[in-house]
């Protein structure tokens, strides 16, 4: 049985929360989905310019962590923007 997954700590609501190319129609595009963790950590990093440590003590969660939720954001945000897919905050 795996361990129980923690509570992280998330203070951002996002007011937008779809994002598409433009010009291609919403039922022609795929979704690449993000969780709010996911973009929590990214706004952390890159929007208030906290490194890893500070930003996973604001997440409540280990630096391990925090850079494994990081990346899978990375890769999320990638292959939107490359492949030209809908990007979708849950």
């Amino acid at each position: 049985m795996p361990r129980p997954r923690m509570c992280r700590q998330v203070k951002f609501n996002p007011k937008v929360t779809y994002f598409k190319p433009q010009g291609i129609s919403m039922r022609d595009l795929e979704v690449v989905e993000l969780t709010l963790e996911e973009i929590e950590a990214y706004r952390l990093r890159h929007v208030n310019k906290l490194d890893q440590k500070e930003s996973a003590q604001k997440m409540k969660t280990s630096a391990s962590t925090y850079q494994r939720i990081l990346y899978s954001a990375y890769e999320k945000i990638a292959e939107a923007l490359i492949n030209g897919k809908a990007i979708k905050i849950n």
